[in-house]
């Protein structure tokens, strides 16, 4: 009897650990048809694997706008005006719903264009859905951060969740049944941070967090695009930049065409012609795309903060200043200069002290371990071949998150986030 008992405890154990084991979807019965990591991540998915979704004039939608800075407008110069308010989106079904916050990724504003697919396929399903842009962008670093420094993911938690709390309060009369929340790319990683926040908050209680393709360690994925910067392509030399090679290549792509046509589907075509960028050029296109969001990153929270790193503190700036000068210097410094000259010293003045490898622990997932692993609402997609990923990181999650964590065995970076299979696999989860 008792023999027997030990067995049946021991065949539970292995069904138990069996469960909690991630979710590895097969490559051959995937059936997404880009293995290359680089250009899943620029080209995304084919036009007819895509879901079916609504268009922008079927939609109820409207933008709105949140003044939560006004000290802002005394620093900002006059022709900021834009950016002293925070903008986002709200989709809004006519009857009672669930509602999903979607959190951009990094330098993106509430209306990319991955979170305004994700907005399209959750309206569709019934969902009220509220667009917010990344604490890393410039509208939201100038009109909702409190410190303009993102980088330190419990403050940049702390912002997003006052901004949601005053979309709520703006919306007083949407009738809402249920709070959800996701995020793509760095969105994911806040998302984390911000559920981790509501746990003690309690504004929203949200019943499902879902994070796309998040970075487990920031500073790894940081590094693994900053150095895509680096990466030798041939055909540039002192004469030609690889802007101009890339120019050509599209013109020729556009003239064998006939017509320009700059639709979503375009960098997909584009890639099956003969034109085509090779892994050294589509590695560049990402890592240079990275660095333009640092360099906006560096030049706001310099400005804002009046460090005079990249603007001289007392420097001019009108609508007829040109900001070339500045551009220059904030395109020299990468992700590693932003970090030690301006998140690092703000951070150590808040905490009174700290190393960096604290600081690069505590932007992390790491940070959230235990929380992650005993909160069965929080599930991760990710993808084998993300570009963002480093040693050990899919490791962490398959730890953290067992049967909560789905792996793609292609789609790069964010690329299959728009194949039908992770479509139909997001909303499943949202349904429970």
């Amino acid at each position: 009897m008792l023999l027997s008992l030990r067995v049946a405890a021991f065949l539970g154990g292995l069904i138990l650990s069996a469960s909690a084991l991630a979710v590895d979807v097969d490559a051959a019965s995937y059936g997404y048809p880009l293995t290359n990591p680089f250009e899943a991540t620029i080209a995304t998915t084919p036009p007819n694997l895509r879901p079916t979704l609504p268009d922008d004039d079927s939609i109820r939608q409207a933008d709105y706008s949140l003044k939560l800075r006004p000290e802002r407008d005394f620093i900002l110069p006059d022709n900021f005006w834009a950016v002293k308010k925070l903008t986002y989106r709200l989709a809004r079904q006519d009857h009672p719903a669930p509602l999903i916050f979607l959190i951009s990724g990094t330098g993106a504003r509430y209306d990319s264009s991955i979170n305004e697919y994700l907005k399209k396929l959750y309206y569709q399903a019934g969902y009220h859905v509220v667009q917010l842009s990344s604490p890393t962008s410039f509208d939201f670093m100038s009109a909702a951060s409190r410190f303009a420094t993102p980088g330190v993911s419990k403050e940049d938690a702390e912002d997003l969740y006052r901004v949601m709390q005053a979309v709520r309060a703006q919306q007083p009369n949407l009738p809402i049944t249920d709070f959800y929340l996701s995020g793509y790319s760095l969105g994911a990683l806040d998302a984390a941070f911000v559920s981790k926040l509501d746990e003690t908050r309690r504004s929203f209680n949200f019943k499902k967090v879902l994070l796309l393709n998040p970075p487990v360690n920031l500073y790894t994925s940081v590094t693994n695009l900053d150095k895509l910067v680096q990466t030798e392509v041939k055909g540039v030399t002192n004469t030609t930049t690889f802007y101009e090679l890339v120019l050509g290549k599209l013109t020729r792509y556009f003239q064998k065409k006939g017509y320009i046509d700059l639709n979503d589907a375009l960098l997909y075509d584009f890639q099956q012609s003969r034109q085509h960028l090779s892994n050294e050029q589509m590695a560049m296109l990402i890592g240079t795309t990275f660095r333009f969001s640092a360099a906006d990153i560096a030049f706001t929270s310099d400005l804002i903060n009046r460090r005079g790193l990249i603007t001289p503190p007392k420097y001019p700036i009108t609508e007829g200043t040109s900001l070339t000068p500045m551009l220059k210097r904030a395109l020299q410094c990468d992700f590693d200069c932003y970090l030690t000259e301006q998140v690092i010293p703000m951070w150590r003045a808040r905490t009174d002290g700290g190393s960096i490898l604290q600081l690069i622990d505590q932007v992390s997932l790491y940070a959230l371990k235990d929380y992650l692993h005993d909160s069965r609402k929080i599930a991760v997609m990710h993808n084998a071949d993300d570009v963002i990923l480093g040693p050990g990181d899919l490791g962490f999650l398959r730890r953290t998150f067992g049967d909560r964590l789905t792996v793609y065995p292609h789609g790069g970076h964010c690329g299959n986030l728009n194949y039908r299979v992770n479509a139909d696999a997001m909303l499943e989860f949202f349904r429970g």
